[in-house]
């Protein structure tokens, strides 16, 4: 292990100083254009769809669901494939889908909010190292996961410490934003929401109104752990 790598990881247990909040505010909104801008958001939106997916891949695990492959596209949506498409264990992890941004992002406040900022960075890469398994017979979506991976890595190891706090701002603020921009633009179109309904009869709507309901309360909270 190297000089610098061993100083990057001692960091992770460290705390260090928060933003100003005007700084912090900032960040959010950059990270509201990097989420909404049409000349951007075609870019970014594939990191979104990896926590989307990842929420499903995750919340499915955890019910006893083998993941059989998780998919990215080029235009941004995803698929997460589980072995058994029936059961609590199916319907919950469908649900998780929308929140899954949303969720990833209020922890990263959360680390931030007590100071473990740079610990952010390394969760984020730890998460990405668990989806790149998930991913690899999906070359585009391989390839989107170990390029956001080696950027993340990068900054984490290369960067100065304060463009280290920023960059983790704006992990959190992206993840906030983007899961409120998700349901507003998908509502109860989106094929989570379609294949909720013929699953449990409840209509797309309520769904997409519970999406939304939690992915505003996430942000809310979360904006107010970062500023």
């Amino acid at each position: 292990m190297t000089r610098s790598l061993e100083s990057a990881l001692l960091r992770i247990g460290e705390l260090q100083a928060h933003l100003p909040a005007a700084t912090a505010a900032l960040m959010g909104l950059a990270a509201l254009g990097a989420a909404t801008l049409p000349g951007i958001s075609p870019l970014t939106r594939p990191v979104a769809t990896m926590a989307h997916e990842g929420a499903h891949a995750v919340m499915g695990s955890a019910m006893g669901q083998r993941v059989t492959g998780v998919s990215l596209r080029r235009n941004g949506e995803g698929r997460t494939m589980l072995a058994r498409s029936r059961g609590a264990g199916f319907i919950l992890a469908g649900v998780v889908g929308y929140l899954g941004p949303s969720v990833f992002g209020l922890g990263a406040a959360a680390l931030i909010h007590v100071g473990h900022i740079i610990a952010v960075l390394w969760f984020t890469l730890l998460a990405l190292g668990f989806l790149g398994i998930a991913v690899r017979r999906n070359g585009f979506g391989l390839a989107a996961v170990v390029a956001t991976g080696l950027a993340v890595f990068l900054v984490a190891r290369y960067a100065p410490l304060g463009a280290q706090v920023a960059v983790a701002y704006g992990i959190a603020w992206f993840l906030l934003l983007s899961g409120v921009r998700a349901v507003l633009q998908h509502g109860r179109h989106a094929s989570d929401a379609i294949a909720l309904r013929e699953l449990t009869r409840l209509p797309g709507w309520l769904w997409a109104g519970f999406w939304l309901a939690g992915s505003a309360a996430a942000l809310v909270i979360g904006g107010g752990l970062l500023i």
